[in-house]
Formats: C-alpha cells, sequence, structure tokens
C-alpha cells in the first residue's frame, strides 16, 4: 500500500470544504519517525486553518496532534523504535500515516490509552503552559475560567485546583456547569444571560468585588469587554480562542485604566525544543497519573466523520474533547 486517507482542505470555509483525499504514505527523513496512527485530537486550531483565520498554504492536511505506533524511524534517531506507541503533536494528524520530527514526539506511559493520549495532549498542554507561563497561578489565587466546559476549560479548571486555585467557572448552559463543578470549579457561572448579568456576578465571588487575578478566555469577541471588566489591578488578560469569533482591534491604552497584562499565547511557542516540550509532556502525564487530571473524552468519531465532528465542536453542543479514529 503507497497511499492513506487523509483530511484536506483546498480551499477554506465551512465543513463543506472539508475531502477525504488519497496521498502518498511518506518515508522517514533524518531525525523524523514515521506513526501509524490511531487517533487524532480535534482542535478548534483545525477549524481556524479550516475557515482561514490562520492562513496556511493549500492544499493543507488538518489535524495537530495524534497517537499510534511508530512504523519506522529515519537516518540519526535514536531514542524511538519500531513497535513503540508514541504520542505527538504538528500538522497533518488527521492522516493513516504520518511524518513527526523526533522534537514533537514522546513515549506514551504504560497504562495510558492512545485515544487518551491522543485527546489530551493538545489541551493538555495548552492549559498547563498558560497556568505556568501566561500567567503563573499561585495558591490562594482567584482566576476565571472561561466556556470551563470545554475539552481546554476542562483541563484548566483541573491544573487550577491541582495548582490551588479558586476557580470561577464560565459556561452556556445549566448542564456545563454540573460538569465543570465535577471537575473542581468553585464557583458557576452562567454567561448567557448577557455581559452585565455574568460580569456582576463574577466580581460578587472575588474578594471586595476588585475582580480576578488572571481570566483564561477561549471564547474570544463575546467576552473579551467583559473580561475587561472583572480583572483586578495588575491582573492578567489571557486570551487564546476564538470561539465566539475574534476579538476585535482595541486601543492599547484601554489596559493603563488598570495596568493590565494581555497575553494571545499559542501553544508552540511555548514547547518550540525538544527540552521544553519533553518537560510539559512529562508534567502532564505526571498529573494523569496521580489522579490530579481527569480525562472527558465526549466522543470518538470514524475518519469519515470529520464534517460532523467540526460541527458539534464549533456548535459548541459538546463537553469535553472529540477525537478521531484513524
Amino acid at each position: 500500500m503507497s497511499t492513506q486517507k487523509a483530511i484536506q482542505i483546498s480551499k477554506t470555509g465551512g465543513t463543506e470544504v472539508l475531502e477525504i483525499n488519497r496521498i502518498p504514505i511518506p518515508k522517514p527523513q533524518p531525525g523524523q519517525i514515521l506513526v501509524k496512527a490511531a487517533y487524532a485530537g480535534v482542535n478548534f486550531i483545525d477549524t481556524y486553518f479550516r475557515s482561514g483565520l490562520y492562513p496556511v498554504q493549500l492544499p493543507f492536511t488538518l489535524g495537530s496532534e495524534g497517537s499510534g505506533t511508530i512504523e519506522a524511524v529515519g537516518e540519526g534517531v535514536t531514542k524511538y523504535k519500531p513497535g513503540e506507541q508514541v504520542v505527538y503533536y504538528g500538522s497533518g494528524a488527521y492522516t493513516e500515516y504520518i511524518n513527526v520530527p523526533e522534537k514533537a514526539i514522546s513515549h506514551i506511559p504504560e497504562g495510558l490509552r492512545l485515544e487518551d493520549a491522543a485527546a489530551i495532549l493538545i489541551q493538555g498542554l495548552t492549559a498547563l503552559t498558560m497556568l505556568r507561563e501566561s500567567y503563573e497561578v499561585k495558591k490562594g489565587d482567584t482566576i476565571l475560567i472561561h466556556a470551563a466546559a470545554g475539552g481546554t476549560g476542562l483541563v484548566l479548571v483541573q491544573l487550577a485546583k491541582a495548582l490551588g486555585a479558586i476557580v470561577i467557572a464560565t459556561a452556556s448552559s445549566a448542564e456545563k456547569l454540573e460538569v465543570a463543578k465535577q471537575h473542581g470549579a468553585d464557583h458557576l457561572v452562567n454567561y448567557s444571560g448577557g455581559e452585565d448579568e455574568w460580569v456582576k456576578e463574577v466580581l460578587g465571588y472575588t474578594k471586595g468585588g476588585e475582580g480576578v487575578e488572571a481570566v483564561f478566555d477561549g471564547v474570544g469577541k463575546a467576552t473579551f469587554e467583559g473580561d475587561l471588566k472583572i480583572t483586578k489591578r495588575k491582573g492578567s488578560v489571557i486570551s487564546f480562542g476564538n470561539a465566539s469569533g475574534a476579538v476585535e482591534p482595541f486601543k492599547i491604552n484601554r489596559l493603563g485604566d488598570k495596568n493590565l497584562k494581555l497575553l494571545r499565547p499559542r501553544l508552540f511557542g511555548y514547547v518550540a525544543t525538544q527540552e521544553e516540550f519533553d518537560h510539559y509532556t512529562q508534567e502532564l502525564f505526571g498529573y494523569l497519573k496521580n489522579g490530579q487530571l481527569k480525562l472527558n473524552i465526549h466522543k470518538i468519531y470514524p475518519l469519515e466523520d470529520i464534517v460532523q465532528a467540526h460541527k458539534d465542536l464549533e456548535g459548541r453542543v459538546t463537553t469535553g474533547k472529540l477525537v478521531l479514529k484513524v
């Protein structure tokens, strides 16, 4: 067999641009590892590439993370060998076979399932690196996590609690808030009633109504203005997603009212080196092993159901992580 199935786009747009094509199975080049994929995680960043929010060269193979078994290794690779189970990140994960550079791959610990490894990697590392570097959460901090029942949101809630924070969780329904509560959230806020209402409720959960030390916002446009209101003086707004649309341009001098810090981090800026990737991957798997982090897989979709997977993700009708079986 010399070809494989791959989910690609030849133009940007809605889910109608998703294509299942056949492409060649690559051979590992020096420093690369060829993996026979088992599962791929479905992430919002995949929809950003598909829609054109993040420009890419077309045609483009979607997918940012996955897990599987090593098929072959390229020249110079000594740490990995065929038959080992691994997890990896990088473009092109919606495929049956993928070439991965050695700096973007890691062994799956004994006892961790392939689907679990694919489900946790990007969202887990995104949450962990933001909590460590975008704003270093300390014991006793009060932080706000938007869309707390989503895949990244649930990981943020659990890791923030492991670090000793008081967590205010928002979501759009009572059912989603209950999921956040089950994962450790201290205070629950339904933000579907409008900005004035949820801002008032959040401030009521903070000391003296001063606001939170940090807000972690994967929603974007719909919540950003409220974020500036509920963050305390010298606090941090971490805007990392666009579930409701991209944040509109604003005058930077508005941050001066409370000396706020504003960040728009991307995971790959935190795990750009082998050392960084290894450090945070091992720390993440450590939280899984000691039970401080529990996985919540919403659904595993066959590769042929990629359109429905993207519709479900963008429709915000899911709780937890979406995974493709490839």
